[in-house]
């Protein structure tokens, strides 16, 4: 198989396109920013359009390399998404369609952090499709649960009829929802329109509050949620809740991501609103006119 990487003049030009429309006049937050995973960057392919690895690009010292996971599929390479290197619904950038598949980064402790004290924020530009038979009402598009036992960790979700809705959970019960195990439980998503979606959690060892975003710094839903510091959440993977070995793809959504971003500490209103403006700007401004 040849490897490469996703490159092309084309897309340089819509960057700086994006430019011009004012996007770069403010700049996302930086401090704290340990992952940016973006479409038009750091993707290499195989096989024409297949994703073999998606690069981190947020300015940090260790690097996270989110790849395809073959353990527990039939066929090999079935796990892996593709490339639509043109979208018109986000100003012709790139995006990653996800078909009941998923990419994992291996670092096994590197987002531990993000529930179990410091807090965090995440925001995603994804679009959805119709979701398929998997387990009821869980379809992830993201997520660091821990491989078994009681599932600590995050993740972002999608019910069966695109309904939004994310959580953590703190491994100390087993219940899919309850104190523990909270459901922020936010509108249907429309198909193949893309969407600026966040979740924050405030820091803190004992209790902290997760909000629900939706292109605004302003919460849709908040909960409480009781903190577990001894908590301990696995890789971090995209399309999926979990490195989910024993099963791949069940708990997956069928959509497609263009940038997806954490930062290891909660966002305060004004630098959400920040966040929101330069990725409404640079995905969606034009295709809103």
């Amino acid at each position: 198989m040849q490897l490469r990487t996703f490159i092309s003049a084309s897309l340089a030009q819509l960057l700086c396109f994006t430019a011009a429309i004012g996007a770069e006049q403010i700049s996302l937050p930086a401090k704290n920013l340990i992952l940016d995973l973006d479409a038009a960057k750091g993707i290499e392919l195989t096989d024409g359009d297949r994703v073999m690895a998606w690069r981190n690009q947020a300015p940090i010292k260790t690097e996270l390399v989110f790849v395809p996971q073959d353990q527990g599929r039939k066929e090999a390479g079935s796990g892996r998404p593709t490339v639509r290197k043109s979208a018109a619904e986000i100003n012709g950038l790139p995006s990653i369609n996800f078909r009941q598949q998923e990419l994992v980064c291996k670092d096994e402790d590197f987002f531990d952090g993000l529930t179990t004290g410091k807090g965090h924020t995440w925001i995603a530009v994804i679009a959805v499709h119709p979701q398929r038979v998997g387990l009821k009402d869980v379809n992830s598009f993201f997520g660091n649960l821990r491989n078994g036992e009681k599932y600590e960790g995050v993740w972002g979700c999608l019910n069966d009829d695109n309904t939004l809705w994310w959580g953590t959970r703190n491994g100390k019960t087993f219940g899919r929802f309850d104190k523990n195990n909270p459901q922020l439980i936010g509108p249907v998503l429309e198909q193949g329109k893309f969407h600026i979606i966040a979740g924050r959690m405030t820091a803190g060892n004992e209790t902290a509050t997760l909000s629900l975003h939706i292109g605004s710094e302003k919460a849709v839903v908040q909960v409480d949620f009781p903190v577990d510091p001894k908590g301990n959440p696995s890789r971090m993977a995209v399309g999926q809740e979990r490195d989910a070995i024993e099963h791949p793809g069940k708990e997956s959504f069928d959509g497609e991501i263009a940038r997806f971003l954490i930062w290891e500490r909660p966002l305060d209103d004004a630098e959400l609103a920040t966040a929101m403006q330069v990725l409404q700007k640079t995905y969606l401004s034009a295709a809103a006119d």
